[in-house]
């Protein structure tokens, strides 16, 4: 019975044959050059899934901090309004019809 090292050292032979095979078949510079070209592959592969990761993290972040504004914009025109009628003053009309027609971000 073989155990799971001496499979994973087999397949390890496996691919260093193959490697070597190639290297007869296309010559070691050209073999080399493959073996170079697909590290450099994983290496931006690896690169760019930790970007790709943190984008999306800022992204979360930066719509929670859009709602936020949207829900502080709503708040204040409510409180100029209130403000405004109560010191018997003409509220800004051209400021609440700018937010007029737009959601509340608010989740509550």
């Amino acid at each position: 019975m073989s155990t799971p090292i001496h499979c994973a050292q087999a397949q390890i032979n496996t691919h260093i044959m193959d490697f070597l095979k190639l290297a007869i078949d296309v010559g070691f510079p050209i073999a080399a050059a493959c073996a170079g070209g697909f590290f450099v592959f994983l290496t931006l592969k690896f690169i760019l899934a930790s970007v790709t990761s943190d984008v999306k993290k800022l992204s979360g972040i930066i719509e929670a901090l859009d709602n936020r504004v949207k829900t502080m914009n709503a708040d204040v025109i409510r409180i100029d309004t209130l403000v405004s009628s109560t010191l018997r003053i003409r509220p800004d009309v051209e400021r609440i019809g700018r937010a007029d027609g737009k959601t509340d971000a608010r989740k509550d």
